[in-house]
């Protein structure tokens, strides 16, 4: 039963997803209304490709649980409650998002956030293989930073002037909070794929700033950079 109630809830996902692509909802497309208003820290439109990838893995983790073998491993025994929780918020998010709902959204995000890291949680102490790993690792790392950019965009749409700051402290300041936080995330659960995450994000805030703010792209390249390395070096060191 918790096979099938993961593939329902991955269905109910993906339709979601493809209603808000071909319809679209509301007549308009997530990246229309992403595009409403100028976030310096959103990624440039490419980066959102990593949906694709995200929902493909996904997909090869619940086949894997097909097999009679596999289907009651604790890897999915102890995740299923919260697999399913997981795709009935992000497609209630996807509803919300395109029917202009934003501080509603804010909270469903946050919500996915907290479902996914519990369910990161509960997926590593079975010990899974790299495969096994790798959705929630990067599903994790990319709704680390959706969040962050959910937050900004629902207090740009409402007219906060960030206590007087300028938005572009406020872009710096973002990405330095985003940098470490994938470090301390590195150290502790000695994940590899979750900094590459931020590495595909940040270069596409630079791609996107790059005309306007050149300093600040450069610096997020910088960061990029910088996370990328110790990813690497630090695996080799615990090797």
């Amino acid at each position: 039963m918790k096979l099938i109630w993961n593939f329902l809830a991955f269905t109910l996902l993906i339709v979601m997803n493809t209603l808000a692509v071909t319809l679209p909802l509301n007549n308009q497309s997530t990246g229309e209304i992403s595009n409403r208003l100028d976030i310096m820290i959103t990624p440039a439109g490419y980066v959102f490709s990593i949906w694709s990838l995200i929902y493909l893995l996904l997909a090869i983790w619940i086949i894997r649980q097909f097999p009679k073998t596999r289907r009651d491993l604790p890897l999915y025994q102890e995740t299923s409650r919260l697999f399913i929780l997981s795709c009935l918020l992000n497609s209630a998010w996807i509803l919300v998002w395109h029917y202009n709902y934003f501080l509603i959204s804010v909270f469903i995000m946050l919500g996915l956030l907290v479902t996914l890291i519990g369910l990161y949680k509960r997926m590593k102490s079975t010990g899974p293989s790299l495969l096994d790993a790798a959705p929630f690792s990067i599903y994790v790392g990319w709704i680390s930073i959706a969040t962050i950019v959910n937050i900004t965009y629902f207090l740009t749409e409402i007219g906060w002037n960030g206590f007087g700051i300028s938005g572009l402290v406020w872009a710096y300041l973002g990405v330095i909070v985003a940098t470490v936080l994938t470090f301390w995330f590195r150290l502790t659960q000695h994940d590899l794929l979750y900094p590459l995450v931020f590495v595909w994000a940040f270069i596409g805030i630079g791609v996107k700033n790059m005309q306007e703010h050149s300093t600040y792209s450069y610096t997020v390249y910088a960061l990029a950079v910088i996370i990328l390395v110790f990813d690497l070096v630090y695996k080799r060191t615990r090797q």
